[in-house]
């Protein structure tokens, strides 16, 4: 007899003692870390780290038609790694411009797969939103709890509510899935359209300030413990309403930057008709832009704004494809973009 004759099997008290385990915490994966071995973690790779230069961020934005006014507000804004408000008319930018500077703060992060508390588990790594740096980092050699991702984006919009900010339990696998600002951690967490989601905007403003003002967030466990967490997200509120209709000031002041994304001035119109042409292959060709800009958009009673040079030339290059004519800008090829475009009365 020798081992390699052995069989091995699970007996009946090893099957029940693995059903009791698996009922009270079906997590498989990695091992988690420590509620307070996470906590140190985001407190070494805090965006208040993160500084950005007038140039810098002038380069970061050389794509773009900024305001000179406009890059004083947003150096400081990223700086303080705290919250902004983001508004004004919608098409002009405010995503692109929150992207940029998300984009400016760089590096990378180690996020876990999973935390422990006392003998629960929640699980915070999530390929949607904590993207590896590279494919090895996906499983990381020195410890396989954690991975090393870029500084994680997570976005959310009209479908947001006050529950989805607490810990969701999983009564299939008996842990716990991490809220958006927990996945969030050293890196932004976008509310879009805000003041459109089923919760008022005052309750979901409400709902941000203690984790807005102390750096810490509190969350419940399903036996109504409170376990508190760190707070390292530049929460950005992007609304094409006026924030004052909103929210009163006693709680809009808890949002340190209030930044207002403008229309496009008639110049800067024209300079992004400039570079969109160049972009998609036209020769530029003012007169036909004024044209919009002194016919078109009167005439309807639109603002320009400074999504409409993009999505008007790539109305024109579909036409031009379709027609297999070489992509040209005239007064004709805008009023054809013009009509499939905008939503006019009598069609």
């Amino acid at each position: 007899m020798s081992p390699l004759s052995y069989s091995y099997g699970i007996t009946a008290n090893g099957q029940t003692r693995a059903q009791e385990v698996s009922a009270r915490n079906a997590y498989v994966g990695p091992a988690p870390v420590t509620l307070e071995e996470y906590c140190d973690a985001v407190a070494c790779q805090t965006l208040e780290a993160v500084h950005v230069t007038q140039q810098e961020i002038k380069q970061a934005f050389r794509n773009m038609v900024i305001d000179e006014a406009m890059f004083e507000q947003l150096g400081p804004a990223i700086n303080s790694a705290r919250s902004m408000f983001l508004f004004g008319p919608p098409g002009n930018g405010k995503t692109a411009i929150a992207e940029t500077l998300v984009r400016m703060q760089g590096g990378a992060i180690f996020v876990p797969h999973a935390v422990a508390i006392d003998s629960e588990v929640v699980r915070v790594y999530d390929p949607v939103h904590h993207l590896p740096v590279s494919e090895a980092d996906s499983l990381n050699a020195d410890d396989p709890r954690w991975v090393l991702t870029k500084r994680p984006v997570v976005t959310v919009g009209g479908e947001l509510t006050l529950p989805m900010l607490d810990l969701i339990y999983s009564e299939h696998g008996k842990f716990y899935e991490a809220p958006f600002q927990f996945k969030a951690n050293n890196g932004a967490f976008f509310i879009d359209d805000f003041g459109r989601q089923q919760v008022s905007p005052h309750d979901l403003l409400n709902r941000w300030i203690v984790p807005l003002e102390k750096r810490v967030d509190y969350l419940t466990l399903r036996t109504g413990q409170k376990i508190e967490v760190s707070f390292d997200t530049l929460v950005m509120f992007f609304t094409n309403l006026e924030p004052r209709d909103l929210v009163d000031e006693a709680v809009l002041r808890r949002i340190r930057y209030k930044i207002e994304i403008k229309s496009p001035t008639p110049e800067q119109f024209k300079e992004i008709s400039k570079r969109v042409c160049g972009a998609k292959g036209f020769a530029y060709n003012e007169a036909v832009v004024d044209y919009l800009l002194d016919v078109k958009f009167p005439d309807l009673g639109v603002a320009p704004r400074a999504v409409h040079p993009r999505d008007l030339l790539e109305q024109v290059v579909d036409y031009c494809s379709y027609r297999e004519a070489a992509p040209r800008l005239s007064n004709k090829m805008m009023d054809i973009a013009w009509h499939n475009y905008f939503v006019q009365e009598g069609g």
